[in-house]
């Protein structure tokens, strides 16, 4: 007998050909295998899948065939490697309610199996599942037994009553414990149904015209919920669905998957070559299934190509044609989907062709469907529209097929518990399935516009939810690499003002200054229209360098622009001296590239194209691939859409009133938020001294009985003949990102932070410059010191890097821009971080692989030598500073390298008697055998042959090495 192993990917295999990378993911891949086999069974091809267990809730989407990702991210890490698309959230029965800064939080700690939730009687904390039952959605009766010392156990009402009623009481708003129970479900719900579009309206897909297959043991509690906030229709909840992943892999086919890189323009001359390659994959795929002893009549054989546009990266997976005009049309209309545009006059590149050849398991066995007559519901209290109601539970196995249970209701079983909403009802199929489906229309939320803490958090999750949807859908859509891979990108959006309402986990100096980007064009166009799209990149606006650039779009009501939706992306190239547009020794804003002052984009639905290659080309030092920058603008303008698309939504759901009562709410929270902050700080300042000799000088004065500060940047250098000028906007960034880090709680990073905050930045100093200084590394090295300087006179932390080490290198026709990632400063009670990115920085480096087929393909090949951890460049201390990077790049090519640092005389600052970290340092070495230095802002041509070296700095250690004292020094 052969043993056979579920992969990541969704199909079985023996020992032979299973690795550690196909078993990361082999749980959650049963329950979707079982998910689409069973939902077939019952009618249901488009399917979105809901399981939640205790500790996680796992989505996926499913419309006739297994969907898999080539690359993803677990725990934090990318893994490159088949599997099923699967979008995991920490939100399980076991995640914990809390109720802090205003708001009812949920997750994404959990209470686990030992101790469990309160209702386990072990002293655990509050959460989902305490509050089902508490609410009598869960009764103990028929919930699977505990197991404790003495074997089983019933669960602990009296235990979730008393914890409920602290809590209330707590929060001491006049709220009962059911009604506090009842809010903690509403912000679960949201959470759930967020990582619901995450996987599915994100892609294009109407989720309205699915069904919600709910599995796990809690998703029954919740499924109604959920698709009442999609708009679904119908849930599927099949008879094991408790342990439906453990049912799937028994009704997982045989697989083999093979895929080979193609790069080919998709025309009828090269599909003799990509069908040759298909059929090598084809024989390989039946030949691993020959091995297994599958037999060569059962398998089944799908062909599929991924394809791209021509100059980007996004990649769109068609099934295989001999036709190349119904290839070219299945493209079209999936790209159309996704991304709302296609690229007319773009070729098609076949990026890779791909094989899967399956042996069918066959089709899934029908459970048994239930007893003969219905027997007669118990009547239990289930607390429900704001106040307890006796309504029905029924036991699964007595119900007959063809009875209708209308909600509200309970139907138990052993092993999981369905609640039915009013506004549904439910029923058991002939296959044994539980149908539950919407028998009215969904109401408009009925919300009043006062604060509500439950609804504080609701659109604090709804406003940061489309900031991510217009990030992922700008990451999709970019050609540049920086967006792209980097992401080195940021999204947001504001009210009518213009002030930052709420921002997805972007960029931080992008985010703290893209509101005065959006006050300026307001200022600007008195007279926009409905379907206007701006684009600016002036530091002197709210910008921060040249190459970010940023899209602005009104959101258009009756009356005018309600909101403002932008995105802001690095590009590549935006012209100036150097490839890449990062001259290290730029003194005049023109030799930084083209700026771009309030253009407008697209008027009418058209984009503007010929009106902005002009200006991209028509500058001193002209754009050296405005067709990329083309690229990039056509992907921030989708990507505005999304948002554009989602806050209309929103008013449509909640009403105009409310979502602007909740935008002031959020901004008041965050607010209240620093306020706290505040009122435990202490007055400081410190001395700043950068590589250039320029100073920074900041003093911050606490006012603890008004809960305020002033931040004032008096005796700060003035502005510098090079371009380590920080625009204002920048130094306000650097100030707002601070104090959001002080704050241990998730809140959108928006206006409301600065608040409480004045700030004093003299005319003309370093922080103020007067156009037209250069700019370029004021963006990403002053910022980065001012954060330094921040954190030094508040005394908090030991200094990350201090620098953002941006390496430029490039030719005429291409250009690549990265940032490399040093130690992060240690602190009290923790130590720093080895080779991260820290402060104004959140971008992410360029696979290696990435950079070197971009880098070949532009005719400007390099290699990446080596990426190793610098060990021991962290300053020592009680709690050591993380070490930094040493980066070699090997040219194959003549290019041109720059480098734009700090922290290259001196290490990143030590605190409370923590050492100091190793500085950074650079050299070339040539191929005839020299070293040639390189200066911290330096640029130098090489040849082929030679190698870059960057050796970054490490982080600050924090605390006395004398273990002696108690504190470590602090």
């Amino acid at each position: 007998m052969r043993l056979m192993f579920m992969r990541s990917h969704g199909g079985l295999t023996d020992a032979a050909h299973f690795g550690g990378k196909d078993a990361m993911l082999s749980g959650p891949a049963g329950g979707i295998v079982a998910m689409a086999a069973t939902a077939k069974a019952a009618g249901f091809e488009r399917v979105i899948g809901f399981d939640m267990g205790g500790t996680s809730t796992d989505i996926s989407h499913h419309s006739g065939r297994l969907e898999r990702v080539s690359d993803t991210e677990i725990g934090g890490i990318r893994v490159r490697a088949p599997m099923l698309a699967i979008h995991t959230i920490a939100a399980g029965g076991g995640s914990v309610l809390r109720f802090e800064s205003g708001r009812y939080r949920v997750g994404p700690d959990s209470a686990g199996a030992d101790p469990g939730p309160a209702a386990y009687g072990r002293g655990g904390p509050l959460t989902v599942t305490d509050a089902n039952v508490l609410l009598g959605r869960v009764q103990p009766g028929h919930f699977p037994r505990v197991f404790g010392e003495s074997g089983t156990e019933a669960l602990d009402v009296d235990a979730v009553r008393a914890a409920f009623a602290e809590l209330a009481a707590k929060i001491g708003d006049g709220r009962t414990p059911e009604q506090v129970a009842e809010g903690f479900l509403e912000v679960a719900v949201g959470n759930m149904a967020a990582a619901v579009k995450r996987i599915s309206v994100r892609r294009g897909h109407d989720v309205t015209e699915y069904a919600l297959v709910t599995f796990g043991g809690a998703g029954g509690q919740h499924a109604c919920r959920v698709a009442d906030a999609l708009g679904m229709r119908a849930v599927l909840i099949h008879p094991y669905a408790g342990v439906l992943s453990a049912y799937g892999m028994g009704l997982a086919d045989t697989t083999a998957l093979r895929e080979r890189s193609v790069e080919l323009p998709l025309t009828a001359a090269t599909m003799s070559t990509v069908e040759a390659v298909l059929g090598e994959l084809e024989a390989e795929a039946r030949g691993e299934l020959r091995d297994e002893g599958v037999s060569g009549d059962t398998v089944v054989v799908a062909r599929r190509l991924r394809l791209r546009y021509e100059g980007t990266d996004t990649i769109v997976t068609v099934d295989h044609d001999t036709d190349v005009a119904r290839i070219e049309a299945a493209f079209a209309e999936l790209y159309r989907r996704r991304f709302s545009f296609l690229m007319p006059g773009r070729g098609l590149l076949v990026e890779a062709a791909e094989v899967e050849a399956r042996a069918p398991s066959g089709e899934a066995p029908a459970p048994a469907a239930g007893g003969g007559e219905t027997v007669a519901a118990e009547q239990i209290a289930m607390f429900t529209g704001g106040e307890w109601r006796r309504v029905p539970l029924h036991v699964r196995d007595r119900l007959r097929p063809g009875h209708r249970v209308k909600g509200p209701a309970v139907i138990a079983e052993a092993n999981a518990t369905t609640v039915i909403e009013p506004g549904w009802s439910g029923e058991l199929t002939e296959t044994g399935d539980l149908l539950l489906t919407r028998v009215g229309g969904r109401e408009r939320v009925s919300v009043g516009t006062e604060a509500d803490p439950v609804l504080l958090e609701v659109f604090n999750n709804l406003f940061m939810s489309v900031a991510e949807q217009m990030g992922v859908r700008l990451q999709a859509t970019a050609n540049s690499v920086n967006i792209k891979e980097r992401l080195d990108f940021s999204c947001a959006l504001f009210d009518a003002e213009g002030n930052l309402i709420a921002n997805a986990p972007h960029i931080p100096v992008h985010l703290g200054s893209m509101g005065e980007s959006i006050k300026a064009v307001i200022a600007a166009n008195p007279d926009m229209r409905d379907g206007d799209v701006y684009v600016l990149n002036n530091p002197y606006r709210g910008g921060t360098h040249l190459p970010d650039i940023t899209v602005v779009s009104p959101v258009f009501g009756h009356s005018g622009p309600l909101f403002y939706v932008a995105s802001r992306g690095h590009h590549a190239e935006i012209g100036g001296t150097t490839p890449g547009s990062m001259p290290p020794d730029s003194a005049h804003i023109d030799e930084e590239g083209v700026l771009i002052d309030n253009l407008l984009l697209v008027r009418d639905g058209d984009l503007r194209e010929a009106e902005v290659v002009r200006v991209l080309t028509g500058a001193r030092y002209p754009s050296r691939g405005p067709d990329n920058n083309i690229a990039d603008l056509r992907a921030q303008i989708a990507a505005n859409a999304k948002g554009i698309e989602e806050l209309r939504a929103l008013v449509e759901h909640f009403g105009l009133d409310v979502v602007r009562a909740y935008m002031d709410h959020v901004r008041a929270n965050a607010e209240e938020a620093v306020r706290e902050v505040i009122s435990v700080l202490h007055d400081g300042s410190h001395t700043y001294e950068m590589d250039n000799g320029a100073v920074i000088e900041v003093a911050v004065t606490v006012d603890r009985e008004n809960r305020c500060a002033h931040v004032d940047f008096t005796g700060t250098s003035a502005a510098v003949p090079g371009n380590f000028n920080a625009p204002s906007s920048v130094a306000m960034a650097a100030v707002l990102y601070v104090f959001r880090t002080l704050i241990d709680a998730e809140i959108p990073l928006n206006a409301g932070c600065l608040a409480p905050i004045t700030v004093t930045i003299p005319p003309g100093c370093l922080l103020s410059p007067v156009f037209p200084s250069a700019v370029v590394a004021g963006n990403v090295e002053t910022s980065q010191a001012i954060t330094g300087a921040l954190y030094a006179a508040l005394g908090v932390m030991a200094e990350g890097s201090g620098t953002m080490n941006n390496v430029t290198f490039g030719d005429e026709n291409f250009s690549y821009y990265e940032t490399v990632a040093g130690g992060s400063g240690a602190g009290p009670g923790f130590a720093g971080t080895d080779v991260v990115q820290v402060h104004m920085t959140n971008s992410r480096l360029t696979d290696t692989e990435v950079l070197e087929w971009h880098s070949d393909r532009q005719g400007c090949p390099v290699l990446v030598e080596s990426f190793a951890i610098r060990h021991g460049s962290g300053g020592a201390g009680r709690w050591p500073g993380g070490s930094g990077a040493v980066r070699r790049l090997r040219f194959e090519a003549d290019a041109t390298v720059g480098l734009l640092s700090g922290r290259r005389l001196r290490g990143p600052y030590g605190m409370a008697g923590g050492q100091d970290g190793s500085p950074g340092r650079q050299w070339i070495e040539r191929a005839d055998g020299t070293r040639a230095e390189f200066g911290g802002c330096d640029r130098a041509t090489v040849g082929p042959g030679d190698v870059f070296v960057l050796e970054t700095p490490g982080g600050g250690g924090y605390g006395d090495l004398d273990l002696s004292t108690e504190d470590g020094g602090a």
